[in-house]
């Protein structure tokens, strides 16, 4: 059954700012085996090689997988500059697999596809609760810690944000006479009775980085 879950309701007990890489491939042309096949295999010696490393800066990651042939890692990393020194460093896995994958890019006809994107999460903009869960995302990262120990402020904030941006989005689209009244009355009700079907806890999510 894998891991059991955590008792009572926890968050990710992160400090500070959280930045999250995600790194993507997909597979156009399953014939071109010698074109995505160095790709996919690229990914799991990095992961290993910053496991191994203790100041690599790595948190933790988790694999997706949306289809067979589109693969996602959600990374988890103590700040963006030990993100970007990794990626630059001629010594590490990245640059090599990085130079190898261009040299075949220029012959492939686009058989196999990459992308990326770098997320820099300031303090205090981001929250996470977990329910009958194990480890999980930037939990499993970061650890995790009863809800209560924090307090619920800044999930009910959060909440509070998202139906305001809703609203805020519908704004110019509502037309005709009291609509300021009734938008001040909506924006003036618990948030949970504006959205009541909204839901902020993140479907992504990463496993810890186990050290030797």
């Amino acid at each position: 059954m894998g891991a059991q879950p955590i008792p009572g309701r926890v968050t990710a007990a992160a400090e500070g700012e959280v930045v999250v890489f995600m790194i993507g491939m997909r597979i156009n042309k399953w014939r071109a085996v010698r074109h995505w096949l160095p790709t996919l295999g690229a990914m799991p010696r990095m992961l290993k090689e910053l496991a191994r490393d203790p100041d690599s800066g790595l948190l933790g990651y988790r694999a997706l997988a949306s289809s067979l042939g589109d693969r996602t890692i959600v990374q988890y990393w103590e700040s963006r500059e030990k993100l970007l020194a990794y990626a630059a460093d001629q010594s590490k896995e990245h640059r090599p697999a990085w130079a190898a994958f261009n040299r075949r890019a220029r012959g492939s006809e686009g058989s196999v596809g990459i992308w990326h994107e770098t997320y820099v999460v300031p303090a205090g903009s981001y929250e996470s609760i977990y329910v009958g869960m194990p480890a999980h995302g930037l939990g499993a990262a970061c650890g995790t810690e009863p809800v209560a120990r924090r307090g619920e402020l800044l999930a009910y904030s959060t909440r509070s944000w998202s139906c305001s941006a809703s609203l805020s989005f519908l704004w110019p689209r509502i037309m005709g006479p009291g609509t300021d009244r009734a938008i001040t009355a909506i924006m003036n009700q618990p948030c949970h009775t504006v959205c009541p079907n909204r839901s902020n806890v993140p479907m992504g999510g990463c496993s810890a980085v186990t050290r030797p």
